[in-house]
Order: structure tokens, then sequence, then C-alpha cells
């Protein structure tokens, strides 16, 4: 090895702690020190004193909140609307992404871009859109009675649970189809056209070759919608009203409305381990790859 290439392998070994250091220290200051922060708030017995005071160590709030089942069963509630949500967001972005990378030919940029267009307004304006697409006087009912369907307004649209589930699968939609369409741009043509040749039609050539090969960008779509959906707050507050809550409008109002920090920490940590566990369960038992071969 010459004097070059050992001075080159050194100065990119110099040069990488720089590169890492600055994410490394971002994510630990303004995610990890806020987990700690919240975890040691949850062992808290009230609010008195100081906030960062010393303090007795309690399991209080954890007990009062095993104790309640209301929480519980809204915590469920919550994770059965997330999962569905997930899996509505990937089976209606699963066309979307398999037409950009095998159909869309030279205009799958422009397609792309067009997908791209709801990140450019704001997420509270395009939730405020389905308050208003969803109300008693909205397009929808407005549309519903035009055609004779019904004769008065579906005052269910708004402010119920599907309210939530419909603006929460309409949001999530692009961002769920760019993990499938990224792992579907890694399958090669060839095998389509070597599948092809060997006589198999269409759809098994989809079942076999583009869905199992595209079922990393399925998982990650999924835990990525799944993941933020399990603990939503401001689209429940706006189209969900009391009878769409979810279990983070629960979490939001001990933090603000009731002040009791250490309570609403507790209900945090809950959700987090009971998200963790649900994803690690999922990735260690559900083997997609065996079940499709």
């Amino acid at each position: 090895m010459g004097e070059g290439q050992r001075r080159g392998g050194l100065d990119r070994r110099a040069t990488f702690p720089f590169l890492y250091l600055p994410p490394l220290l971002w994510l630990g200051f303004f995610f990890i020190v806020p987990l700690i922060l919240m975890l040691a708030f949850s062992f808290r017995a009230d609010m008195k004193g100081d906030l960062f005071a010393a303090f007795m160590p309690t399991l209080k709030q954890y007990a009062s909140l095993f104790a309640t089942g209301s929480y519980w069963r809204l915590l469920g509630i919550s994770a059965s609307m997330a999962f569905g949500v997930a899996c509505a967001a990937v089976v209606l972005s699963y066309p979307i992404a398999y037409f950009l990378a095998f159909r869309a030919g030279d205009r799958a940029g422009f397609y792309l871009v067009l997908l791209l267009v709801p990140f450019w307004t704001s997420y509270l304006l395009r939730v405020m859109a389905w308050k208003i697409m969803l109300g008693t006087e909205g397009v929808i009912n407005s549309f519903l009675i035009y055609v004779g369907l019904i004769q008065e307004p579906l005052g269910a649209l708004l402010y119920s649970r599907t309210a939530v589930i419909i603006t929460l699968i309409y949001v999530w939609i692009p961002f769920a189809t760019l993990p499938i369409l990224a792992a579907l741009q890694r399958i090669t043509p060839d095998l389509f056209e070597a599948a092809a040749d060997l006589g198999a039609p269409p759809l098994r050539q989809f079942t076999r070759i583009a869905l199992p090969l595209s079922m990393p960008g399925i998982l990650a779509a999924f835990f990525m919608v799944f993941i933020p959906t399990i603990g939503e707050y401001v689209t429940p507050l706006l189209v969900g009203g009391s009878r769409g809550s979810m279990y983070g409008n629960i979490i939001q109002d001990f933090f603000t409305k009731a002040a009791n920090w250490p309570f609403g920490s507790a209900m945090s940590m809950v959700m987090l381990a009971a998200t963790l566990i649900l994803v690690a369960v999922a990735t260690r038992l559900i083997k997609f790859r065996d079940l499709l071969q």
C-alpha cells in the first residue's frame, strides 16, 4: 500500500467523527434527553417544588394508571385505529408506488412531484380541509343529497373515529408510498421479462416477484405510519371531537389542562413501551417472506 493510500485512509478516519458527531449530538439533545426527563417525571408523586429539584421516586402514577381500565381501553382503541390506518395506507399507496416504478416511464419524476405537493402545505390546513368536506354542509353530504342517496346530512361523518381514520389515511398515503417506491425501484425489470418468457401471467409475476421483493418497503411503510399514529392527537382534536378522542389526546390534556405532568409522563412511557413491544413482536414473529413463498 502506497503512502498516498495510507494517508487517504487516515484522512477519512480523521474526518469521520466530524460527520457523525453533529447529528449524534442533535439526536441526543432533542430526542434522548427529553425522553429521559419524561421518564424521570413519571416517577414524581406530584408537581410540588421545583421541576428539577431532587425528589423521592415513587410508582404512584403507574399504580394509578394500571388501576384505571378506561385508559387501557383507550390505548387499545388507539392501537386498533393505528393498525387500520397503517394497513389502509399501505394498500392504497402500493398501486401508486407500483405505477411510479414500472408504468410511469419518463414522467415518473413529474408524478412524484405531484405526490409530494401536499407536503408543501400545512398539515393543519390539510386536516381542516377534511373537516370542511366531512361537515353537515360539506362536499360529501352535499353530493349524497344531490344524487338522492340521503335526505338529510349525515352527522356521523364528522366528529367521530371514522372521520379520524379517513383523515389519517389521506395524510399518510404520500409518506407510505416513498419506502415502497424505493423497494420497487431496486427490482430489476429483467426478472419480469424472464418470468414472462417462462409463461408466468402478470398476476403470477406480481405475487412471486414484485410483492416478495418489495416486502421490506411495505414493512417500513407500515411501521412508519403505525408508530406515530398510535399517539396522534392533532387530527382527533380537529375532526374527531369528544367521540373521536385517542390516547394522545388524554396525554395532551394531562400536560396542558390538568397540569399533571407526572401522570402524563407515565401515560407516555406506557404508550412508548407498548409500541416498542408491538413492533418487536411483529418484526420477530411475522415472516412475510415465508408466507409468500
